[in-house]
């Protein structure tokens, strides 16, 4: 049966289990068809042998041995990033296998400024590192929809390996394109026999630096050395996974899981001095500190600066430069954070004027000449999460507007860019995101073009998000040892999400707001037998009204353990709430 809460529409998942004598745990794998012990035993202990042999994806041999051949000849070679984290860590991965094997090796980065140059391969960077002297160049994150940026490679004499996992380009028939490149190792291409489309840039390039050590050593089995490295690189897959959002079930869990578990002993001493100026220097580092820590931190340097700053912390930066660099993208966050509120209250101000958050328009498409590009992604993010709609937010500049898309679960606005590609200069990504230009006069027709197909493909309905509940439980449940064991189920994130619960029929006992500008609420849940559990409802400040003391209420919440000197009791998340039931 679903249920309408104050903020979502609740829905059983299928399979949805009552209590019943199960534990917590048992319950929430029954729901997500992990019934069998050795399905369970292998969900809960992943190890690498559960991961996917490289030699699976399309290109990697031959990838594989050009490197080979291109270190061992002195070729310099190039490899070509992206300024997010994925594109961030994908470059770092390469760059310390290849290091391992070839410390002289004639081996630079390069990462376009995400202002000046934009995303992914350019004519103008192609020419000036083939002036330099580059022979082989190699893209991570990018690249897989350059088709004249790989004509001109081979017209200036540049090797260009691609490695990617974005959607490829498409003919109106929707027939694929790929660049003539000298090989490509991306999971999704056609013919492609790897089993996952789901690996993050970072993922492709670790599956790259596996095959090249590989192909190195001529065997198998590989040095102890680029062991230490590959294992190392564990933590960067986790982190380019993590921040990237991809799903984190069958390999990507197993390799962010591995990778967290890394992180906190990595011998990288950028990512050592990230996570000292992160204030998490020994904690255990989860998918939310990547992703609220360490990600946004990496990510400010090409929002704010330059992502060469962040590759280089995660490269060659060691000692006081790594620490400096640390603090610095510390600072970028900040500025980054700053700059995001402010274009957030005029995005909403300007949305609802436009009458774009009414039901009747289903997608935020806005462009403003003073935006910083450098935060629309993340903008979009937020007015996705507060509209329940797709948001295109671009920064207009010499008749030129460029920006990010985000989207809601079920409409791809990667299909709905395509189908209004005749109004645009270029755009690229997947389901979820994308980047796009169009020419400024372009930009009332492609509204009303991407409004009519998004009114087409998303239902009112829609635009209330759903609340998917794994399984029922009791108050008297939520206690830290069951509420512990949840945790083997981690890492936690898209695809693989922290255990959601519905309790019944309980009373609040307290409502306290809390945080920064009252923003949170704080409140004592009781069931009927008087025993009380700590309750969190994030971002509900403006919510005590509606709510009262005695009040019976339904929640929706997570069940975490609060960790506090040497405490630790279970508390309860809310996601949403209703009146009780009973």
């Amino acid at each position: 049966m679903d249920m309408q809460g104050l903020t979502r529409r609740w829905k059983l998942a299928e399979g949805h289990r009552m209590p019943a004598g199960e534990s917590l745990l048992n319950r929430v794998l029954t729901v997500r068809g992990l019934a069998d012990s050795s399905q369970v035993d292998g969900f809960l202990t992943p190890s690498m042998a559960d991961t996917h042999d490289p030699g699976l994806l399309p290109g990697i041999d031959a990838a594989a041995a050009r490197l080979v051949e291109a270190i061992r000849n002195d070729e310099p070679i190039v490899i070509y990033g992206d300024y997010d984290v994925d594109g961030i860590t994908a470059t770092s991965i390469l760059w310390h296998v290849i290091r391992t094997v070839a410390p002289a090796a004639q081996l630079r980065s390069y990462v376009p400024h995400r202002l000046e140059e934009g995303y992914g391969l350019n004519a103008e960077a192609l020419r000036s590192l083939a002036d330099e002297g580059a022979a082989v160049v190699v893209t991570v994150d990018c690249g897989i929809t350059a088709i004249e940026e790989a004509e001109l490679a081979g017209e200036l004499n540049l090797d260009l390996i691609i490695t990617d996992h974005h959607t490829p380009a498409t003919d109106d028939g929707g027939i694929v394109h790929l660049p003539a490149a000298h090989s490509i190792v991306h999971p999704g291409v056609p013919g492609s026999d790897y089993p996952t489309n789901d690996l993050c840039g970072a993922g492709v390039a670790f599956k790259l630096a596996c095959r090249f050590a590989r192909t190195w050593c001529g065997s198998e089995r590989v040095s102890t050395a680029l062991q230490h490295v590959l294992t190392d690189s564990l933590s960067l897959v986790a982190l380019g996974t993590i921040a990237d959002v991809m799903p984190l079930t069958g390999e990507n869990r197993v390799l962010a899981g591995l990778g967290l578990r890394r992180i906190r002993s990595t011998k990288l001493a950028g990512l050592q001095a990230l996570i000292e100026a992160s204030g998490l220097a020994g904690e255990d580092i989860d998918t939310e500190g990547v992703g609220f820590r360490l990600a946004p931190r990496l990510n400010a340097a090409g929002r704010m600066g330059h992502a060469a700053d962040a590759v280089e912390l995660l490269t060659e930066a060691d000692g006081a430069r790594a620490e400096h660099i640390a603090t610095a993208l510390c600072s970028f966050n900040d500025d980054r954070q700053r700059t995001e509120r402010e274009i957030l209250d005029q995005a909403v101000e300007m949305a609802r004027a436009a009458g774009m958050t009414d039901p009747g328009r289903r997608i935020i498409v806005l462009a403003h000449p003073d935006w910083h590009a450098g935060v629309l992604g993340i903008v979009c993010s937020r007015l996705v999460e507060r509209f329940g709609r797709p948001a295109i937010l671009m920064q207009e500049v010499d008749g030129l507007c460029r920006g990010s898309a985000r989207s809601i679960d079920g409409y791809s606005i990667h299909d709905g860019l395509t189908a209004c590609r005749e109004h645009l200069v270029g755009y690229g990504g997947h389901a979820a995101a994308a980047g796009l230009s169009l020419d400024a006069t372009q930009l009332p027709v492609f509204t009303d073009a991407i409004t009519s197909h998004a009114n087409e493909a998303i239902t009112r309905e829609d635009l209330v998000p759903w609340l998917v509940v794994d399984a029922d439980a009791v108050l008297a449940e939520i206690e830290a040892g069951p509420v512990e064991q949840l945790d083997r189920m981690a890492p936690f994130g898209r695809g693989n999400a922290r255990p959601r619960f519905r309790i019944r029929d309980l009373r609040i006992t307290e409502i306290k707001p809390m945080g920064r500008d009252n923003r949170h609420l704080s409140l004592r849940l009781a069931g009927d037998g008087g025993r009380g559990v700590r309750a969190v409802w994030w971002k509900q400040g403006e919510r005590p009204d509606a709510l009262a003391d005695g009040m019976r209420v339904d929640v929706v919440a997570r069940a975490n353990l609060n960790r506090w000197r040497n405490n630790v009791t279970a508390e309860l998340e809310i996601l949403d709430l209703a009146p009780g039931s009973g």
